[in-house]
């Protein structure tokens, strides 16, 4: 054969009967029923597929159709709740009493019957009585409310572990009589008799667990003519743990609860002689034996101790106020107000930070951010301080270092409630006060008018100015009601003095709601009616978060 011929050959394979050797082996029958049984798992999987498929859309269409989403609360930019013939007390609260996650409001008012119907005489009280009451913050609708016996001396709420609960509750001194009542539902919790001769006084102080119950306790601070003394509750029923234990042989003025770094908690008092500290678990030990083993003391305090084991926290005479400015981070520093100045002192080296020359301070300092440096740890200060003939200065000191960031002579009013704050999302703060704004010779326009101001730092020379209702006002709280939106303003009024009978009115309204209605005030000369446009936008752009 050619070599032609040989590559036609290779190129045409030979037809399978054209081949040489036997024949090719049959494939079986079995090889045809293997495939079916494939075929046939193929389809099962198929199925289970658009099974599965379906029953997910089912799901989704279950959710998203069928079973309702929850109700967001549909908060009105404003309401008020009037009652005709009742007293007001200074006391308000704002918390989430219907876990709705908008804020609502628990305040006080003297009255025979209450808004849900619920009279005095129901609680075998007699008429009228203090009612201890819950509104909605969406709308104002009454959530609880609480009679209880006239008068009512104070009332605070936040205090955790009353009654064993998880949540706080509210402790309200009133008549002869202490009651815990749970701030979500207004149901009593316990009920136990004042210490007779004994004037308790605000803040109420909690206290790890001292009698092994697994429920914090209760520590409250009262005075006689010539001595401060300590008593300790149980957080859980009310009762009292151990014996009063005499701190001080004299009235003091003021007190809070601080604790260091290394979780120790100190009563600090304002005596004559300055602040005095003294460590909760010697206060614990003196009124029960055995009850402080669960609380610590710290060393770098204790080695500044004098006698009677007395912490020197400040040495200045006539204290009048003494509060906490809270830290980003650590222990909280503590802020003292005197006749003469105001000084504050690191939480835990009790090393003065700073002292302001500040006489004549007239209310609580108040806090917030004038500053845009969110690495600020400390907040600044707001001080209204006196300067005679009427007239006040408010000033806001930068929390780290005592500089004046910003101040402004105006008109004092009698009974106007102390500076307030609402922080943005720029890391710094709208300030609210109130007063009058002097007019050229010195006074404002009308003698008996009464102004609320806003003020933002990146408007330092503009002021929002709304005229203020002219009834007195009892308390006054301004918060934001939302995350992220609706900061609102809180005002409870009524006849002058606490329970005078008379009408009383408790009002919420937003913040941007007062813009438009507001006057802009330009100071030292900046800006002009041109620019007052420009201010109330800017306001309104403005958005809020919860405190730092």
């Amino acid at each position: 054969m050619s070599d032609s011929a040989s590559s036609v050959a290779e190129a045409q394979p030979l037809k399978a009967e054209e081949r040489e050797g036997p024949p090719a082996p049959q494939k079986k029958q079995g090889g045809c029923r293997a495939g079916s049984g494939l075929s046939r798992l193929s389809h099962w999987r198929t199925a289970a597929f658009f099974l599965s498929l379906f029953l997910c859309l089912a799901i989704v269409f279950a959710f998203s159709f069928i079973i309702p989403c929850p109700v967001r609360a549909v908060s009105l930019r404003t309401w008020n709740r009037t009652f005709a013939d009742a007293g007001a007390y200074n006391f308000l609260a704002i918390m989430d009493v219907n876990r709705d996650k908008v804020m609502d409001v628990v305040f006080a008012y003297k009255d025979s019957t209450g808004s849900l119907n619920t009279t005095c005489s129901d609680k075998n009280l007699s008429s009228p009585c203090v009612v201890l009451a819950a509104a909605s913050g969406t709308n104002g609708s009454p959530l609880w409310e609480r009679p209880l016996e006239a008068e009512l001396r104070w009332a605070q709420c936040g205090v955790e572990g009353l009654g064993g609960l998880d949540t706080a509750g509210c402790l309200v001194s009133h008549s002869s009589f202490l009651t815990a009542v749970d701030q979500h539902r207004g149901q009593v919790l316990w009920t136990v008799p004042g210490p007779p001769g004994l004037d308790l006084q605000l803040p109420v102080l909690t206290a790890p667990d001292l009698d092994g119950d697994a429920v914090q306790d209760v520590v409250l601070i009262g005075v006689t003519q010539n001595m401060t003394k300590a008593i300790i509750l149980s957080g859980k029923t009310g009762s009292g743990m151990g014996a009063e234990v005499v701190l001080e042989q004299e009235a003091v003025s003021g007190h809070l609860l601080h604790t260091t770094e290394r979780g120790a908690p100190y009563v600090l008092l304002q005596t004559g002689s300055g602040v005095q500290g003294y460590a909760l678990r010697t206060i614990a030990a003196q009124a029960e034996e055995g009850s402080e083993t669960r609380l610590k003391t710290d060393s770098q305090w204790e080695a500044k101790a004098g006698p009677g084991g007395r912490v020197p926290v400040d040495r200045s005479s006539s204290v009048r106020y003494l509060t906490k400015a809270a830290q980003r981070s650590g222990v909280p520093h503590l802020l003292v107000v005197t006749a003469e100045h105001t000084r504050m002192i690191h939480g835990q080296s009790l090393e003065t930070q700073w002292t302001v020359n500040a006489s004549g301070v007239l209310s609580e300092p108040s806090f917030g951010y004038f500053s845009r440096d969110s690495r600020d740890e400390t907040p600044d200060v707001v001080i209204e301080a006196d300067v005679g003939h009427g007239m006040k200065k408010v000033l806001i000191l930068d929390g780290s270092s005592g500089a004046v960031l910003w101040e402004e002579t105006m008109v004092h009013r009698a009974g106007s409630p102390r500076p307030a704050s609402v922080n943005t999302l720029s890391y710094n703060s709208v300030f609210v006060f109130w007063g009058a704004a002097a007019r050229g010779n010195g006074t404002s326009a009308s003698p008996k008018e009464r102004f609320m101001y806003m003020l933002h730092p990146s408007q330092p020379d503009a002021l929002l100015e709304k005229s203020s209702t002219p009834d007195p006002i009892a308390a006054f709280k301004a918060a934001l009601f939302e995350k992220g939106r609706h900061a609102c303003l809180v005002l409870l009024t009524g006849p002058e003095g606490q329970g005078a009978a008379g009408e009383v009115t408790l009002a919420k309204r937003k913040l941007k709601d007062d813009v438009p209605e507001s006057r802009v005030l330009w100071l030292r000369g900046g800006g002009g009616p041109s620019r007052d446009q420009e201010v109330r936008d800017f306001f309104n752009n403005l958005r809020f978060k919860q405190d730092h």
